[in-house]
């Protein structure tokens, strides 16, 4: 996890490339605003429902909200095991 280097306090994991590259297979011409893509994400004990977003390398960004990153003890650097879902599809 990183934490965007901007203005407030976003945290992000990278989805891994091979799995970036599935999710714009499946997403193709179905994308919401800004390329994003609706998920259900899971983080230990966590579930909950946000958008990934596509970077300019490919890749997609997944946000981390503080609720979270409190209820899992997540701080920056550290490795997020993920489960991902894509929703409304």
């Amino acid at each position: 996890m990183w934490q965007y280097p901007g203005e407030g306090s976003w945290y992000f994991v990278t989805v891994p490339e091979d799995i970036s590259d599935e999710i714009t297979d499946l997403t193709e011409g179905r994308r919401k605003g800004f390329g994003s893509v609706r998920v259900t994400v899971t983080v230990g004990t966590t579930t909950w429902q946000t958008s990934v977003f596509p970077t300019k390398t490919g890749t997609y960004v997944l946000p981390v909200k503080k609720p979270v990153r409190t209820a899992e003890n997540l701080t920056e650097g550290t490795p997020v095991e993920t489960q991902l879902t894509l929703t409304d599809f």
